[in-house]
């Protein structure tokens, strides 16, 4: 930002003509900034859309029972997987709940499945379901799983600051090894979805 220049007489002011001057040039930054914003995004998703015929990915979406959860998978079906994609459904259930098997999704986890063939029956799903803490779980079954994209529900930002959610989101955007993308659906008025990225917080996606 521009300093204020004294003259030895006390601070002097920008006149009409060169705050009109500085005032276009910080416009036209600010739509440069927002149109290379834009020109990235859409650029990522152009490029998570084109694979190589016999190239099979997996998008891994992690699910609970919340509303932005649903939100993430239908985003994945509609925006990220293809023909011949692999859908896992990840559910993490942390310490002190009911233990649960691998080898047996939840009630959650086959519903949201079911969802998933209904609306895009051309990708492969599968439900995966794993006790443990929720951050490292995720990060390490993106690792080991060799995921393409992990797709997360974003919830609204809580009143009172910071909560747990935001940071399991911002802890897997920034300690997964593959393109992790966080997603929430705005209200019928506004439309769209808000992306948060590793290089992006809250992008309007229209579409």
């Amino acid at each position: 930002m521009s300093s204020l220049h004294g003259n030895g007489h006390g601070p002097s002011l920008f006149s009409r003509e060169q705050w009109s001057s500085s005032s276009k040039r910080w416009s036209r930054k600010a739509a440069s900034t927002e149109q290379k914003t834009l020109d990235h995004m859409h650029g990522l998703l152009q490029q998570l859309n084109q694979r190589e015929p016999l190239m099979r990915r997996r998008v891994m979406v992690v699910v609970d029972s919340s509303s932005s959860s649903r939100h993430a998978v239908m985003w994945a079906l509609t925006h990220i997987a293809n023909k011949g994609d692999l859908v896992t459904l990840f559910q993490v259930i942390e310490p002190g709940h009911r233990a649960a098997s691998t080898e047996v999704p939840s009630d959650l986890a086959r519903s949201l499945g079911a969802l998933c063939k209904a609306c895009k029956s051309e990708v492969d799903v599968e439900a995966l379901v794993i006790q443990g803490p929720r951050s490292s779980t995720v990060i390490s079954q993106v690792k080991k799983l060799e995921a393409s994209v992990l797709v997360l529900g974003q919830k609204k930002p809580s009143p009172l600051g910071w909560n747990s959610h935001e940071e399991f989101v911002d802890q897997c955007i920034n300690n997964t090894d593959c393109l992790t993308l966080a997603v929430r659906k705005q209200s019928k008025g506004i439309g769209g979805y808000l992306i948060t990225s590793r290089w992006q917080k809250n992008f309007w996606l229209l579409a």
